[in-house]
C-alpha cells in the first residue's frame, strides 16, 4: 500500500504530514487493511491545484450586402476583440469531493455587441461586455465522486479536475455555480471555444436553450451515474430573471430541468459515443404570435415582454462523436426546440443540424496542431418568422423586418497551431449565408485569430 503514496522531498508541513500518513499506512498494511480502504487511498490523488488560462480573440467581418438593418443586425467591415484570464483553484474537501473556485477577469465585446447571427461566430464573446477589464466569479462549485464496484482509471490533473484515479462505475454530484456545458452535451471535438471551434452552434447544439446568465453560467445541481457503457445525467438549474438577462432568478422560481443519456461504444477499435439530451424550461416567457397580434391590435411596436406568462419551452437533441482513426474524429448534432415561444437564454434557433471533422497534425509532423471543418444549418418556426418580420427582437437577432426568410447556413474552418509548450495560435474562418435567417443580407465572411495559453 505504501507504493501508492508519493511524498514531496522538501521539509515543509505537507511533506511531514505525508510521511506520517505513509508510516501509518504501512502499519495498517501490516495488519491487512480491507481492499476498499486501499482503493480510497489510491483515489485521493492531488489535494490542491492551481491552473490558469489566458485567451485573446480578434474577430472581423468583411464587406457584405446589407440594404437595411435593425437593432440586432450584424454590420459589414467591423472588428471586435475579447480577452479573459481565469484561475482554477481546487481543493479536496473529503475523499472523492473537490471544491473549485474560478475567479476571472474579462474585457471586450463580440461583433455588434454579440448580435446579428443566430449561430454567433465567437463562443468567447458574451452578451455583455466592457472596454475596461472587469472581475467575475463564473464558477464556485463542489463535485463529489462516489466510486462503485468495477475497474479503475487514471484521472489526469487539469482545470477543475484534481489528478488521481476513479472507478469506471461511479456517481458524480455537481452543486453550486457552474456552466450547464460543464456536464451536458460534452463533445471532445467541438465543445471548447478556447481550443477548437468558435461558433456557438458548433460548440453546443444550436437548439440547446440551456439555463444561464448573460455569461453562460448558472446555479444548480446535477447528478451523473456511470455504469458500464452507459451514463445517465439529470440536473436542475436557475433561469435568468428575464430572458437574456445578466441576473439569475434565485431559489428555482424560474428553472430548467435537463436529462441526458449517453452510450459509449467502439467501432473497429475506435471509441465513440451517442447522447440524447432533453431540456424543459419553466419561466415567464412570451408567445410569439400573441406578441404580434397585440402589436397589431394596439398599433404599437412588437413587445414580447408585454405577453410574458409562466410557460414552458421543451427541446431535445442528439449528439454523436466517433474516432475514425488515431488522428481523425467526426462529430454531429441534430436538435429541435419549441418554436411558438421566445428563446430564453441561448440563441434564436428552433431547428439545427451540425457536423464536422477534427484532424491532428501528425501526418505533417505537427502532432500537437489541430485543424477542423464544420457545417451548420439553423432554422426557425413560422411563428418566429412572423415575429421577426413584424419588427420583433430575439435573443441575438432582429433586422427590423424579415420579408424573405431562409435557413441560416454556416461553414467554419480553423487551424490551431502549438507555438509553445503551453500556448496555441488559431486562425479561424467562417462563412455565413442568410445571417439571422435573412436572404436580403449577406453572405458574410468572418475572420478571427485566437491566442490561448494554459498552465
Amino acid at each position: 500500500m505504501a507504493a501508492f503514496f508519493k511524498c514531496p522531498r522538501s521539509g515543509n508541513l505537507r511533506a511531514v504530514l505525508c510521511m506520517g500518513a505513509l508510516a501509518a499506512s504501512t502499519a495498517f498494511a501490516d495488519a491487512g487493511p480491507p481492499a476498499d480502504a486501499d482503493l480510497a487511498v489510491r483515489a485521493r490523488g492531488e489535494d490542491f491545484a492551481i491552473h490558469a488560462q489566458f485567451t485573446y480573440v480578434e474577430q472581423d467581418t468583411l464587406g457584405f450586402n446589407a440594404p437595411y438593418r435593425g437593432t440586432n443586425s450584424l454590420s459589414p467591415r467591423i472588428g471586435r476583440e475579447t480577452t479573459d484570464f481565469t484561475l482554477f483553484l481546487g481543493f479536496r474537501i473529503w475523499p472523492g469531493a473537490e471544491l473549485w473556485i474560478n475567479p476571472e477577469i474579462d474585457q471586450g465585446f463580440g461583433l455588434n455587441n454579440t448580435v446579428g447571427v443566430a449561430g454567433f461566430p465567437s463562443g468567447e464573446a458574451y452578451k455583455v461586455g466592457k472596454n475596461q477589464p472587469y472581475f467575475r466569479l463564473p464558477r464556485l462549485f463542489v463535485h463529489d465522486t462516489v466510486d462503485l464496484q468495477g475497474d479503475r482509471e487514471k484521472l489526469d490533473a487539469g482545470p477543475n479536475q484534481l489528478g488521481g484515479d476513479r472507478s469506471l462505475n461511479r456517481l458524480v454530484l455537481w452543486l453550486g455555480k457552474f456552466s450547464v456545458g460543464d456536464v451536458f452535451d460534452v463533445n471532445q471535438y467541438a465543445h471548447d471555444p478556447r481550443a477548437d471551434f468558435l461558433n456557438w452552434a458548433v460548440v453546443d447544439a444550436g437548439t440547446f436553450d440551456y439555463a444561464a446568465d448573460a455569461w453562460a453560467y448558472t446555479v444548480g445541481a446535477a447528478l451523473e451515474w456511470y455504469q458500464g457503457a452507459w451514463t445517465s445525467r439529470a440536473g436542475v438549474f436557475d433561469l435568468s430573471d428575464i430572458p437574456n438577462s445578466a441576473h439569475l432568478e434565485p431559489g428555482f422560481k424560474e428553472f430548467q430541468l435537463i436529462a441526458e443519456l449517453e452510450h459509449r461504444h467502439e467501432i473497429a477499435h475506435h471509441p465513440g459515443k451517442l447522447m440524447l439530451t432533453v431540456f424543459d424550461s419553466f419561466g415567464r416567457m412570451g408567445l410569439l404570435d400573441e406578441a404580434v397580434q397585440r402589436a397589431q391590435e394596439t398599433q404599437t411596436p412588437v413587445d414580447i415582454g408585454s405577453v410574458r406568462r409562466y410557460r414552458t419551452r421543451l427541446g431535445a437533441h442528439l449528439t454523436a462523436e466517433q474516432q475514425l482513426s488515431t488522428d481523425l474524429g467526426f462529430f454531429a448534432r441534430l436538435g429541435k426546440a419549441a418554436g411558438n415561444v421566445e428563446a430564453y437564454e441561448f440563441t434564436d434557433i428552433d431547428r439545427s443540424a451540425s457536423g464536422g471533422l477534427s484532424l491532428k497534425g501528425s501526418a505533417w509532423r505537427r502532432a500537437h496542431d489541430t485543424m477542423g471543418l464544420a457545417g451548420i444549418i439553423n432554422g426557425i418556426s413560422a411563428s418566429r418568422e412572423r415575429y421577426l418580420n413584424a419588427g420583433g427582437l430575439g435573443v441575438l437577432i432582429g433586422d427590423g423586418k424579415l420579408p424573405h426568410p431562409g435557413p441560416e447556413k454556416i461553414v467554419e474552418t480553423y487551424y490551431n497551431a502549438a507555438i509553445l509548450p503551453h500556448a496555441q495560435m488559431t486562425f479561424d474562418y467562417q462563412w455565413v449565408d442568410n445571417p439571422a435567417y435573412n436572404k436580403d443580407r449577406g453572405p458574410v465572411s468572418i475572420l478571427a485569430v485566437r491566442f490561448h495559453a494554459q498552465f
